[in-house]
């Protein structure tokens, strides 16, 4: 027997998941729906088969191809116009040429095919309809039928006053040839409203079978798909083999990690290659196809997961669907009902309430909240950078085409034939995406100097001294091992300025490219001597002599990263005595947790102790910044770090004039005030400080994170250059740097991070401004309030998430922790 699978229809009632697919693609659990259907048709000897399309016919094509995958042969009719149920089937009449099967290829069902054509034998019948009894039969066709199964009348989707049956139509039928005869080709017509009514009225023997034990549902709406792919999951559906059973309910796919410390309540289905992390929980019904990560604490619950998404870290999915190739940043929330369709992107802490349908390709900004849907255009800021760079989720953020666009868009700013210089960190990740970086530059008509995996001052020095007019450095978060940063350099080596960002979004986002000639098309080579640049200028810049003599003896904390390549020699020409702790380059260690970072530093300060060292310094994996312990072990916090080197620094450049944040406690200048010299207060971003560090007479520029400035070498942060030069100073001085802290100013600060929605950060801060109007404010960077001195509080919006930081100092701790819980309660009231 030979059967017509109908799978032309538009599925618009199942939009968005409709959009970019048929409605027979739209997946069941492990399959396409009607590759459940193909299956169940191969289950019952029917292997001849020719499938009627319509709507995106090509990417069902495609799928199924001649069916020899599945052990069956099938063929395509492929309609210019729709042509309606019976219209489809009857423009592949040459095809049939005996009894034949009719089936919907968006129904999921379990229906005893065999059975239903021996009853269409058995009774002679021109058609037999398959009948299903349903509790709500107001959006179906009525089917009347007498004891023996004869139908007797068709009553087109009634009222309820007048049902008086419950058996409807199943879309599924066995017909004979001679049915089509009586059709014209190239006309529609639909069976339920055309072809059985007329019919019917000419006493043709047409009889309805009713399976009382199969299971049938059409996949037509959203909670339909809901209960569809749910009733598989608990075994509702007869004949679907759902891969390895783990026990509990849980099925997988070849590939799965599971983290042992997730919970899985089944029924739940885990596709190929699926990746549940650490802390996360999945409730049941649940999907979750293939390629897919679910993130550390993230929680799914009767949701249907798509292939190659990404649920980040704590986020939430709640009876709703994501589909194909999403991202769903950290901390969102998806509610019941909810559609989010394919290659969308939910911000962090967006969202979404119930029964909000997104269409495909959107991207919804960062801690906003949803509540009607988005169809057209897009909610998303068209940036690419934020605080650390272009930042994003490894191959889902920043995949390698994106990158290599990216390469693109930057070289399209940058003078043809032009060079740019190209670093990394160790890590697999970053070694990807700066491989598709290094084949996007050159298309735009920009050599490359590949400087292999070098710390980043050196990165930073080598593209100021060389040619280069512009750098890159694609480093693994240090914190995440699943972000990966890539920072743009301009030729000073300091980061990109705002109107050149600006530029490179323009280019990104408006694919305005510069494809060069192919004669044009730039060079990829190695940078010729880039350690040793570094090394040369480095060692004429600080005082050998003074240090060698001080015979230091120091514990240095490599943090498993390029700079143990580097800084040993540095130490050797200085004549320190070393202790070196994690000086093997690992790539596994280059991103840790905040809690293991602060293991490490109290491993530090007990090893500094313990030894009776001069000094414990810890870098971070870039090189750029540096972490501090005394002569006694103890950990110095950074701000009261960068105010005792700002103190030796002026002791031996008295008059000079320091560079900080507004964030940095008053003492700087008390602390300037010994020595004559001047304090110069920046915004908070890096390249702010980097200008201000070119400034006149500046001697150093601190970030108060462990960053450090000397611009007599180079206007960027340099953690083995400040370490060098703490050093110098501490030689000079010959005093240890615990007695350097003792006779520092006491302060007191704090630091809080507040929510605000994107669309009311205006509005608070004007009416901060408002409500302190009397005060003394500061608008170097955000609005600081100084109520006296050591008396402020600081508020800035945060460039990257719907978040206000708060600093704050005061006279004493108790004070500043009463001006801290007093202005957050402020600012939190006047969000409303």
């Amino acid at each position: 027997m030979k059967a017509v699978v109908m799978a032309g229809g538009p599925g618009s009632r199942l939009r968005p998941l409709t959009i970019a697919r048929p409605k027979a693609l739209v997946p069941i659990v492990n399959k396409p729906v009607l590759a459940h259907t193909l299956n169940l048709l191969k289950l019952h000897r029917i292997t001849e088969v020719i499938i009627t399309v319509y709507h995106l016919a090509d990417q069902i094509q495609d799928y199924f191809g001649d069916g020899g995958e599945l052990g069956m042969t099938i063929q395509y009719s492929v309609e210019e116009s729709p042509l309606g149920t019976a219209g489809s089937v009857k423009q592949v009449q040459d095809f049939l040429d005996d009894t034949f099967l009719v089936i919907s290829g968006d129904l999921l069902t379990d229906v005893d095919l065999s059975a239903l054509v021996e009853f269409h034998r058995s009774r002679e019948a021109l058609i037999t309809l398959t009948l299903k009894r349903v509790a709500d039969p107001l959006d179906y066709g009525l089917v009347i039928t007498d004891p023996a199964g004869r139908i007797t009348q068709f009553m087109e989707k009634p009222g309820w006053g007048q049902v008086i049956s419950d058996t409807v139509n199943a879309g599924i039928y066995v017909l004979e040839p001679e049915v089509l005869e009586r059709l014209r080709p190239h006309q529609s017509y639909d069976f339920s409203q055309d072809v059985l009514p007329s019919l019917l009225d000419k006493g043709a023997p047409l009889y309805g079978y009713v399976d009382e034990n199969s299971y049938w549902c059409d996949i037509g709406t959203v909670p339909a798909y809901m209960r569809a792919f749910s009733d598989v999951l608990e075994g509702r559906v007869r004949h679907i083999q759902l891969g390895q059973d783990l026990g509990n309910g849980v099925w997988a796919e070849p590939g799965v990690e599971i983290a042992p410390d997730a919970t899985i309540y089944g029924p739940v289905y885990l596709g190929q290659d699926v990746k549940v992390k650490g802390g996360a929980v999945i409730y049941g019904p649940a999907m979750v196809r293939d390629f897919t990560v679910v993130d550390s604490r993230a929680q799914i619950e009767r949701a249907a997961i798509w292939s190659h998404c990404y649920i980040g870290e704590s986020a939430e999915v709640r009876g709703a669907i994501v589909c194909s190739q999403c991202n769903i940043r950290a901390k969102s929330i998806i509610l019941e009902g909810a559609v989010i369709g394919d290659n969308t992107l939910i911000g962090r802490g967006t969202v979404i309430h119930p029964n909000v349908k997104i269409w495909p390709g959107k991207e919804i900004e960062a801690g906003i909240t949803v509540r009607n849907s988005i169809i057209w255009g897009s909610q998303g800021r068209r940036v690419l950078f934020g605080q650390y760079g272009v930042t994003g989720v490894v191959n889902v953020d920043l995949t390698p085409e994106f990158t290599a666009k990216l390469g693109t868009a930057f070289g399209s700013i940058l003078p043809k034939g032009s060079l740019v210089t190209i670093n990394r960190d160790p890590h697999r990740s970053p070694r990807m995406l700066k491989r598709a970086l290094i084949s996007g530059l050159p298309s735009a008509g920009i050599n490359v100097w590949d400087l292999g995996t070098q710390p980043v001052p050196i990165a930073r020095y080598y593209t100021c001294q060389s040619v280069a007019v512009a750098g890159i450095h694609v480093r693994l978060s240090p914190y995440d091992e699943r972000m990966v940063d890539i920072r743009f350099f301009d030729h000073t080596g300091a980061n990109l300025d705002e109107t050149s960002k600006r530029r490179v979004e323009q280019s990104f986002f408006r694919e305005d490219f510069r494809r060069v000639y192919l004669d044009e098309i730039g060079t990829i080579a190695y940078a010729p001597a880039v350690v040793e640049t570094y090394l040369r200028s480095f060692l004429q810049s600080v005082n050998r002599d003074v240090i060698r003599h001080a015979r230091f003896y120091i514990v240095v904390d490599y943090a498993n990263s390029p700079v143990a390549s580097v800084f040993p020699t540095i130490l050797n020409e200085v004549g320190c005595n070393v202790v070196a702790l994690n000086a093997n380059i690992d790539e596994s260690r280059l991103a840790i947790q905040p809690y293991e970072f602060q293991a490490d530093l109290e491993r530090l300060g007990i090893i500094t102790g313990t030894l009776k060292a001069h000094l414990g310094i810890r870098f971070d994996v870039s090189g750029e910044r540096i972490f501090l312990v005394d002569d006694t072990g103890k950990l110095i916090p950074d701000s009261l770090a960068a105010l005792a080197l700002a103190d030796l620094v002026l002791r031996f450049h008295p008059g000079g004039t320091i560079a900080v944040p507004v964030k940095m406690p008053d003492e700087f200048e008390l602390v300037a005030a010994r020595y004559g010299g001047h304090v110069v207060r920046t915004r908070m971003d890096a390249r702010a400080l980097s200008n201000a560090a070119c400034g006149d007479n500046i001697v150093m520029a601190a970030a108060g994170n462990g960053s450090f400035i000397f611009p007599t070498f180079q206007a960027t942060s340099d953690g083995m250059m400040a370490a060098v030069r703490l050093l110098e100073y501490l030689a000079l001085s010959d005093t240890p740097l615990s007695a350097i802290v003792a006779n520092l100013p006491p302060f007191y600060t704090l630091h809080q991070a507040i929510s605000c929605p994107w669309e009311a950060k205006g509005i608070v801060m004007r009416r901060i401004s408002q409500y302190f109007r009397n005060e003394e404010i500061d608008n170097t960077d955000g609005i600081k309030i100084r109520f006296g001195q050591s008396d402020w509080v600081l508020l800035l919006s945060d460039p990257d998430y719907p978040l206000f930081q708060v600093y704050a100092q005061a006279p004493s701790q108790p004070l500043v922790s009463e001006r801290m819980a007093s202005f957050v309660n402020l600012v939190l009231e006047l969000q409303k």
